[in-house]
């Protein structure tokens, strides 16, 4: 339970999420801890997700009984081809599988069924600790897939069951996750979790206002611990810069075209 300053008493828990395929090392998750230790920051770790794949495969059996989830064996070129609009993910799908049903298999994702889902919840409200109240809008996403092929659980699923069994009471994270959060909202009408808050800040970006990544060579931080910075200094800058938009002093380096 962490507050947005970091203060009042709260936790700030360091979870590893280790059930993405060959990105999730142990030599990497290592390297989260040297970073955040160099950043001057404690926490409290908990159970990674490798740990709590019993609990998703419940939440999932649960959505099943529900009739919320059907299987899908489309490919990502095949949802791009059929898709007719798009959504915050990028193509939304057009429900092919739900439309013609197919087997469960090994090789089949499960798909979550939005609107019979959003229809099960009815409105759903959350609260950004920035922008105030907001109104849930899941059906944007389309039929998302909750449990994929080659993972236990998406990012949505595990996610929000990992916040609950945690008791985290502040979710806080970048604002390229505001609009996910209304999903998350849905999963926890659905699982009957707690309602956290959120608090989503700003994202440091590249001059054309894409996020840093690491494929368009933006530095990580082992990087920057690497090369002699100051991790204290630099975890002061960035905590000025995401709660406050204080600009970063120049002689802070975060890679090409971040400093100002």
């Amino acid at each position: 339970m962490l507050d947005r300053f970091g203060a009042g008493g709260g936790e700030f828990l360091l979870r590893i999420e280790d059930i993405d395929g060959a990105r999730s090392r142990p030599e990497l998750a290592q390297e989260f801890r040297d970073d955040l230790a160099w950043l001057g920051l404690e926490w409290r770790e908990v159970a990674p997700q490798s740990q709590r794949i019993a609990s998703y495969q419940i939440a999932a059996d649960r959505l099943c009984a529900l009739g919320l989830l059907y299987p899908c064996r489309c490919t990502r070129a095949e949802v791009a081809r059929s898709a007719t609009k798009s959504g915050p993910d990028g193509p939304v799908y057009p429900g092919t599988c739900r439309v013609t049903p197919v087997e469960a298999g090994p090789d089949a994702a499960w798909r979550l069924d939005m609107a019979k889902a959003v229809g099960f919840t009815g409105p759903l409200a959350w609260h950004d600790e920035i922008a105030g109240a907001q109104l849930a809008t899941p059906e944007r996403f389309g039929d998302l897939v909750l449990w994929r092929k080659d993972a236990p659980a998406s990012y949505h699923l595990a996610a929000t069951l990992d916040d609950a069994a945690d008791g985290v009471s502040v979710v806080t994270r970048g604002l390229d996750l505001f609009a996910a959060t209304a999903v998350h909202r849905l999963l926890q009408a659905l699982l009957n979790l707690p309602v956290p808050v959120w608090h989503h800040h700003q994202l440091l970006v590249e001059p054309d206002g894409r996020k840093l990544a690491k494929r368009r060579g933006s530095p990580a931080l082992a990087d920057l611990r690497r090369a002699g910075q100051d991790g204290r200094a630099l975890a002061d800058a960035l905590r000025a810069h995401v709660l406050t938009g204080t600009r970063i002093p120049a002689g802070l380096s975060l890679g090409r075209g971040i400093e100002e």
